[in-house]
């Protein structure tokens, strides 16, 4: 039922959600504040992230854009939950962590700002960025083109699509053709939701009916559509569907479909940090930090923490849309 691609992601179990919190304090502490500076001073400060010391680096910070600098923060918007990209430490609260939280975190420590994250719905966060509401995007956002005309991307992990269906695949989604004549869920404004539409071709050129596609503000949203059976899959992020269908009832509600048969021709697309194009200098300075971490190790450990090591990339691009 599962693509020998993504063994390594069956591998993420409860025991994800319980690790965002467990390592240390520091890990689940408050979304964007800064690391602590010592009178001002630029000596290089320190900051825990998943169990992983992250130092400043002053040559990076001065890279930075003045207007962030003395802010101290870099504002950035998020969609919430996306489980194991962004999600609360726990029912009710509003403490955010994940796979985004924590590397956003860790960048803002290599550049000796704080990454101050806000949730907004998925398909109002460019909007927001191009309002100058906030600096940047990080919210499991695939690279498009399209999307570059709004934002610039960080590329930081690649990542397919997959099928979250009922357990036991009760509707039989085998082969993507199988979706055809169903209906299916999708958040709104996604790359997944394009793809969708561009799978009706494949229904129309073997004579079937197309998809009944169903979009949903947020995935939570679409996930209660399969749960309550509405639909026969929600189709998302593959990294996404293995974290929801192991853990969700205790893996007991989901399985996932996945690989190209099922999911059509497509390949993992870079997910990355969408930057603001109204403030200069600040996309260069987010890649530098960022590669570095790829390069001490950090980055690794990170997505390490969170069972997901298959979705790493060696170099952290701009602008990397496969499309």
């Amino acid at each position: 039922m599962t693509s020998s691609r993504t063994a390594t992601l069956r591998t993420i179990t409860s025991a994800a959600l319980a690790t965002a919190c467990g390592l240390a304090l520091a890990a689940c502490g408050s979304s964007g504040a800064a690391p602590a500076r010592s009178g001002g001073s630029a000596s290089p400060t320190t900051t825990v992230v998943k169990g992983v010391t992250i130092a400043s680096d002053p040559e990076l910070t001065a890279r930075l854009p003045e207007a962030v600098r003395k802010a101290g923060k870099v504002r950035v918007a998020t969609d919430v939950p996306y489980p194991p990209f962004e999600m609360y430490v726990s029912e009710g609260s509003k403490e955010i962590t994940g796979i985004d939280h924590d590397l956003g975190r860790a960048i803002g420590a290599r550049l000796g700002v704080g990454f101050e994250f806000t949730g907004q719905k998925f398909d109002g966060l460019l909007p927001a960025v191009q309002a100058g509401k906030f600096d940047a995007v990080m919210s499991a956002m695939t690279d498009k083109k399209a999307r570059e005309e709004a934002v610039d991307f960080v590329d930081y992990v690649n990542a397919g699509p997959g099928w979250l269906v009922k357990k036991g695949d009760p509707d039989g989604i085998k082969v993507v053709t199988d979706a055809c004549g169903k209906s299916v869920s999708v958040q709104a404004g996604t790359n997944h939701q394009k793809i969708l539409d561009q799978r009706q071709e494949l229904c129309k050129e073997q004579g079937l009916p197309p998809i009944a596609v169903l979009a949903f503000p947020k995935d939570s949203e679409a996930q209660l559509a399969l749960r309550s059976g509405k639909v026969s899959a929600d189709f998302l992020d593959e990294v996404t569907a293995t974290y929801v269908a192991d853990t969700a009832d205790g893996g007991a509600t989901f399985d996932t479909v996945l690989g190209e048969a099922a999911v059509g021709p497509t390949s993992a697309s870079p997910i990355g940090i969408g930057v603001s194009k109204s403030v200069p200098g600040l996309k260069e300075a987010v890649r530098a930090a960022l590669q570095s971490l790829m390069d001490d190790g950090s980055y690794g450990k990170i997505l390490d923490a969170y069972h997901v090591p298959g979705i790493a990339i060696p170099k952290a691009t701009i602008n990397g849309a496969l499309d």
